[in-house]
């Protein structure tokens, strides 16, 4: 039970204690191993961290006897994620319970473009991204970490798991204490240092379905002696392959759209395949690709089966055809091959394998202040795979000598970096197979410092550390030198072919012919054209930190605490993809230039906490905090930053909080210097393409005009996009307001009803000058958009685009700019009831979360949207949490709820009053989603036991219709949702 006497002698660490351990506590954050009070527990864990008597929350650079913060702050332990079955610290923090529900970039994500490159992990609080969350180890940063050019946040995978005591969430912006980065909040991952022996943990994920097992070994070690303590944990961790295969609802992604003219369910206006009779599998919308099929110049055939008409561009073998085109019928859109059963070898959720060591520990020097020298060491090294699926799409020249007979009159199109100047004759679409990503990183960080009495009162810490993150990262890609090169050929004599240019060990291309179009091509050729690609990632960053901590002076009401520091960083980035990439000689990828470059800030920093009031009517406590930094970047200049938070108890049972900040983020290192990578867009994208048949009074007709262009210009030359990182153009700091109102309301009831406990939050996030890259469409619109005289003079985003005189190609530099907004308001409502039944403790808390905005625009002319509340960000979550601990035994039932979603509105289909338009073919919203655990726990002496299930009614993720977002099969691409299935997990620990 709770004691209240020993909490209400301190009304500030009783509503303060309050807030943190219950405000904003998920179910799994709950100590219910013990039944002492939030001051007890502070105080064990602060005798344990330090040999001082004070331990400093997150949130605060100031010491206190317990744990409070004017702030909210979750926390997480260690043995409730061990109850909830997390495998792993990532798994722990990308939980809805901590997330809220925005969308992680998680190991769902290996096919796609990520910042840290594939197989890293990341969290964003509030759904604001992952570079405006600050994550900390012991107080200190998480350097960045991953691989490829765009390294700009904590990859979660480097965090140890087994020695981990418990984890703070901060949902607050806290720049004023941490700097850079701490826009929508702070994560700090807090390990045990009192460890004495030796203590072994594993843990086994396995799915019901197959596929996807995780299986974690770990030791977990330390001594402590009169003046010295060490610790540390070794941990192997590693995650089986997820196939698309693995999955029923995978199997056969469909566009799922819905005939309202003719049948109310999901599919009736899907195009049945001639062939089965059923919706067709992985079309074009769903995910397919065209495969077993050749473009040609428009001739008269015999269409497939399904099809209709006699005049066709696309082709597939068949030899019975024997009018037209022989050996060929024609096929179109939906009749043509989009899937290739070595599609389902991708993967759905990503194999890893990580090793992991950290070490800890101090000893008193008996000098400078009874003075503690103290280090960490941390050490991860990965190993992550993706496979994918590859389309080749193989041009054959006007005129080769691979073209059969009756397809040598072709002309399907102009010359393409295939074809050695020659027009194209036929382009044939190859299903190539599956290809594999590949990263191996490795990842150390090491602090060392010294924290002793400055003065009987006053506390210092002096700490300095160095990160190291070196990234081999290796893709299979079709070289365009080779390809060209092995498609330039002439008769060898004896039925074969020989390439024209023989270097390099040239093996000539396969003829067109019913194999090639097949996809079952010469081993020896494809060896020779698809390569193994590899790439470094370097990432350095070192800090340096002095800061003091102690009483000032006294009021009439308490003692005015403060605490000062200076800070130096200096990070630096080498990116050097493989001189393929640098060469632009990747088929059908873009280019890559190295991205290298560096920064460096000093700050200053301080925090003030004045006690206006205590003990006096209508104010038990009144406190004000006040912090502030001044920060000067290298790359930049300076900036400031401050924050004013209050607490006030009127009452032992009631107390309010309230904080208004700034905060900012420096531009990652990728932003600023992020080689140039080169992409390109359609010629229709050209803002003057047939720009006669807009209104000779609009500004985007005058601008076309202006520049010279006739009337009727149509555009024949497709956009080039050159991403790059955006210091050359003064890239500035994106900077950021944030406000939090909160109450907590424990009343005293009798001993005999338990222990209630509420608190909600509300809280107020705006983002502006936000780093953005804002993509070639954008800004060409943007451009072509503005007054003539801006136009003509290059001002503003014009800068960013060049058309060339002579053929009128348009150039977009597409750097990262200041243009952004964002902005989230909310509520965070917790409920937490704690009451002894019968021989145990029961508890039980529910965590609730409304997202009332979560708007976003580019530029500053754009609406302002609110996504909240559509598909991937849900505008309501909630977790329940209800837990029985009676002497060795313990049992948990876990609830995650994500509310339903839809974006009918946002794309105008929605008819007033209606969730599910009847006028909309389109399935974009998802119904409310639950996900269930339980488990069981039994702790003896020496060895514990927790088996239970995760997902526990095996609930599949709902499916949505093609081609307006995202998706996996027809799922929603999306981290709240579960695609691992039904788990049974086990961890067995055992300590000597």
């Amino acid at each position: 039970m709770m004691n209240r006497k020993s909490l209400s002698r301190n009304p500030l660490s009783f509503a303060l204690a309050t807030a943190m351990v219950f405000a904003a506590a998920p179910a799994f954050a709950q100590d219910t191993t013990s039944t002492k009070t939030a001051e007890e527990v502070a105080a064990e864990k602060a005798k344990a961290t330090t040999n001082f008597d004070t331990v400093t929350v997150t949130g605060s650079r100031i010491g206190r006897d317990t744990f409070n913060s004017v702030s909210p702050v979750q926390v997480v332990t260690r043995q409730e994620s061990v109850l909830a079955g997390f495998n792993s610290t990532t798994d722990v923090l990308q939980s809805t319970a901590v997330t809220t529900g925005s969308s992680q970039i998680n190991n769902a994500y290996g096919g796609y473009v990520t910042d840290g490159g594939p197989g890293a992990n990341t969290l964003g609080l509030r759904g604001l991204g992952p570079t405006r969350t600050l994550i900390l180890l012991n107080g200190r940063r998480v350097a960045p970490a991953g691989s490829r050019g765009a390294v700009g946040s904590a990859d979660l995978n480097v965090l140890p798991n087994a020695i981990v005591d418990r984890i703070e969430i901060l949902k607050d912006g806290a720049s004023s204490i941490y700097g850079s980065d701490a826009v929508a909040g702070v994560i700090n991952i807090v390990t045990k240092t009192k460890v004495d022996g030796v203590s072994f943990e594993g843990q086994h994920n396995a799915t019901d379905g197959g596929g996807g097992d995780q299986r974690r070994y770990s030791i977990m070690f330390g001594t402590t002696g009169e003046r010295s303590h060490f610790s540390g944990s070794y941990e192997y961790y590693t995650r089986n392959d997820l196939s698309l295969r693995d999955r029923d609802w995978t199997h056969c992604a469909t566009d799922k759209y819905r005939d309202i003219d003719v049948g109310d369910y999901w599919g009736s206006g899907d195009f049945i395949d001639p062939l089965t009779g059923k919706s067709k599998c992985y079309t074009l919308d769903a995910g397919g690709v065209t495969i077993n099929t050749i473009g040609t110049n428009t001739r008269t055939g015999v269409a497939a089966p399904g099809g209709a008409g006699t005049r066709f561009n696309r082709w597939r073998p068949n030899a019975a055809v024997t009018t037209g085109l022989v050996g060929y019928e024609g096929v179109d859109t939906y009749t043509r091959d989009t899937f290739d059963d070595a599609m389902l070898n991708q993967s759905l959720i990503s194999p890893a394998k990580t090793h992991t060591l950290f070490l800890q520990g101090g000893f008193d020097t008996g000098v400078l202040g009874d003075a503690e020298l103290y280090y960490e060491f941390l050490g991860n090294k990965r190993k992550s795979t993706q496979t994918g699926y590859r389309q080749l799409s193989l041009d054959y020249a006007v005129g080769s000598p691979l073209i059969p007979a009756n397809l040598r009159d072709s002309v399907a199109g102009p010359a393409t970096n295939l074809t050695n100047g020659a027009n194209m004759g036929v382009r044939a679409f190859i299903g190539f197979g599956n290809d594999q990503n590949k990263q191996n990183v490795d990842y150390y960080r090491f602090n060392a410092g010294l924290r002793g009495n400055l003065t009987a009162d006053w506390k210092y810490d002096f700490n300095v550390m160095h990160s190291d993150n070196d990234a081999d990262y290796t893709f299979q890609s079709f070289l365009t030198s080779r390809l060209a090169q092995s498609l330039n050929v002439v008769s060898n004599g004896a039925g074969g072919y020989s390439c024209v240019d023989p270097s390099n060990g040239c093996i000539a291309a396969p003829a067109l012919n019913t194999n090639t179009i097949g996809g079952n091509l010469p081993a020896d050729w494809k060896n020779w054209v698809f390569v193994p690609v590899t790439g470094n990632t370097m990432y350095k960053e070192d800090t340096v930190n002095f800061n003091v901590n102690g009483p000032l002076f006294d009021m009439p009401h308490g003692t005015v605490r403060g605490a000062f520091g200076a800070e130096y960083r200096k990070a630096k980035i080498d990116d050097s993809p493989s001189q393929y990439s640098i060469d632009g000689d990747l088929f059908n990828l873009t280019s890559a230039a190295p991205t290298r470059g560096s920064d460096s800030v000093t700050e200053v920093y301080g925090e003030l906490e004045f006690p206006l009031l205590s003990g006096v009517t209508a104010a038990e406590e009144l406190t004000l905090n006040l912090s502030g930094r001044y920060t000067d970047y290298e790359s930049y200049g300076s900036d400031e930053t401050y924050k004013i938070g209050g607490l006030w108890t009127p009452v032992k049972w009631l107390s309010f909080r309230a904080s208004y900040g700034t905060s900012y983020r420096a531009p990652a290192l990728y932003e600023q210097f992020l080689g140039g990578t080169t992409g390109f867009l359609g010629s229709t994208s050209d803002p003057c393409n047939e720009y006669s048949d807009r209104d000779p009074s609009s500004i985007r007709y005058q601008n076309c005009a202006a520049e010279g262009l006739p009337a009727d210009y149509i555009a024949t030359q497709g956009v080039t996009v050159i991403t790059q990182g955006g210091a050359e153009t003064g890239l500035k700091a994106e900077t950021s307001t944030a406000k939090t109102l909160g109450v907590v309301i424990q009343p005293e009831f009798g001993s005999g009803f338990g222990d209630l406990s509420f608190a909600a939050d509300y809280f107020d996030i705006k983002v502006e000058n936000g780093v953005q890259a804002a993509g070639g469409a954008g800004i060409l619109n943007a451009c072509y958009g503005s007054a003539t005289a801006d136009f003509l003079a290059g001002n503003g985003l014009c800068r960013l685009v060049d058309r060339n005189p002579l053929n009128n190609a348009l150039t977009v530099t597409n750097g990262f700019i200041n243009v952004s907004t964002d902005k989230v308001r909310g509520v965070d409502l917790t409920l937490r009831y704690v009451r002894d039944i019968g021989p145990g403790e029961f508890r039980t808390t529910t965590q609730f979360t409304h997202y009332i905005e979560q708007s976003s625009k580019i530029f500053q002319d754009d609406p302002l949207v609110n996504y909240a509340g559509m598909l991937g960000t849900p505008a309501n979550t909630a977790t329940f949490d209800m837990a029985y601990k009676w002497k060795e035994w313990q049992v948990r039932y876990g609830l995650d709820w994500i509310d339903k979603m839809d974006s009918y509105a946002y794309y105008e289909e929605r008819n007033p009053g209606l969730f599910e338009p009847d006028t909309s073919p389109y399935k974009i919203y998802t119904p409310n989603y639950f996900l269930q655990s339980f488990s069981v726990q039994y702790e003896a002496d020496k060895w514990s036991a927790t088996v239970g299930v995760r997902n526990l009614a095996d609930k599949e993720p709902p499916t949505i219709s093609q081609g307006v977002y995202s998706t996996v099969g027809n799922a929603l691409l999306y981290s709240g949702f579960d695609y691992w299935g039904r788990q049974y997990f086990a961890n067995v620990t055992y300590s000597f």
